[in-house]
């Protein structure tokens, strides 16, 4: 489906903006999720709570925006994804404000409940827009510009949410990002009022169940969203633990476990940097089969090296195969249904997010029986063999052109 005029080879310069505007809203996004993970320990002074009470911002926030993903996707089809993000940021502003002038951690919480269940919608439908307006071949190239706004976020909201903290206090964090989000919420509404006329979908919508089922009667969707699931398990499951098993394993700090895994997003970020020359010279087909295999490769040195050192570039280089895998599946994500292209991606955001719940819970199981290099091992082949089966799959769907038409 093709829905701009323009030539495949250039976007118009107000096409160009958007995507930039939607990359500064997705950054957002990624840092409001992120920025409580270094203030929990103070949360918990402040408010004479335990630490598994005081992370309530953080899980009930997850599960919140996880539950979110099937409401936005029909509702970004009928009334116009980009509109849709602008008014998700505009909700996100007033729940940092209420969450800055929180006076209890009940309220806190809710607060970050109300903030995630705006903000689930920036990320899946910023992607889904893209999906409309910019033709397929160069479309991994564009998401990567928008990748590149999450990779950053993640590191922003970390950084900013402990040394605000630790400085001015945690209020003012709450307070920098509710200014951010209404910033970008103004830059969304100005141009909004320029989009092209083409960049909206030219399929009229459809209710939420027939689109729902437009993707579950689809064989290659259900294929898709089963790899996403292992993805999102595997994957994150395995990040979730990275740290605990050096820790361990090789007596270093927490500090240090944790700054030696902050190598994955920048492995990231430098995927995001050098994505136009990567795709070109590797194509779908080599980003999801050699994306796979840098990722399971490096975890294989993390799990039985037995110098703590070497998890330095093994990290750096797992998230430059993830980014590398990730980046394809976000590509193909927009066009698995593209009649139902909103409902799709918000499913693709659904089942990753709940692999990684999923991942979390099985493999902290499995940690309880097993050392954690055997698991980390195990896992990295998992990995490994999600995308050798990835890069099958699409060789074979690329072959019908069913992603050209």
């Amino acid at each position: 489906m093709k829905t701009n005029t323009s030539s495949p080879q250039a976007l118009s310069p107000t096409t160009r903006r958007a995507i930039f505007l939607l990359s500064l809203a997705t950054f957002c996004s990624m840092a409001l999720q992120r920025i409580c993970d270094p203030m929990l320990p103070e949360l918990s002074r402040v408010f004479d709570a335990p630490i598994s009470e005081a992370s309530r911002v953080i899980s009930f926030f997850a599960i919140a925006y996880g539950l979110m993903q099937l409401f936005y996707g029909p509702v970004g089809d009928r009334l116009g994804k980009y509109r849709v993000v602008m008014l998700a940021t505009i909700g996100c502003s007033v729940g940092c404000v209420l969450s800055a002038l929180s006076a209890d951690l009940t309220f806190l919480v809710a607060a970050r409940v109300g903030t995630a269940l705006a903000a689930a919608a920036i990320i899946p439908l910023s992607l889904a827009w893209v999906g409309d307006v910019v033709h397929y071949e160069h479309r991994q190239e564009t998401l990567a510009r928008v990748g590149l706004g999450t990779m950053l976020g993640i590191t922003a909201g970390q950084l900013f949410g402990g040394l605000l903290t630790d400085t001015l206090g945690w209020r003012w964090a709450f307070a920098l990002m509710a200014a951010a989000f209404a910033t970008v919420s103004l830059l969304l509404g100005q141009q909004l009022k320029h989009l092209d006329p083409t960049a909206h979908p030219t399929h009229a919508p459809t209710g939420f169940f027939k689109q729902l089922q437009q993707v579950a009667h689809n064989p290659w969707a259900r294929t898709f969203l089963s790899i996403t699931l292992v993805e999102g398990a595997t994957v994150f499951g395995v990040l979730a633990v990275t740290a605990a098993h050096l820790h361990q394993v090789h007596h270093i700090s927490l500090t240090l476990a944790g700054g030696t895994t902050a190598l994955f997003g920048l492995g990231g970020m430098a995927y995001m940097a050098t994505a136009k020359i990567t795709i070109r010279r590797f194509g779908e087909v080599g980003l999801a089969r050699y994306g796979g295999m840098s990722f399971g490769a490096a975890f294989l040195v993390i799990a039985f090296a037995p110098w703590w050192q070497l998890a330095l570039p093994s990290c750096f280089i797992a998230g430059f195969g993830f980014a590398m895998f990730h980046n394809t599946m976000q590509a193909k994500a927009t066009q698995m249904v593209p009649t139902a292209r909103g409902t799709g991606v918000t499913l693709f955001a659904g089942f990753l997010f709940l692999g990684q719940s999923l991942g979390v819970l099985i493999l902290a199981e499995l940690l309880s029986h097993f050392n954690s290099p055997l698991i980390l091992g195990a896992d990295a082949l998992v990995v490994c063999a999600m995308g050798i089966f990835l890069s099958r799959a699409i060789a074979k769907r690329n072959a019908t052109q069913a992603d050209h038409a």
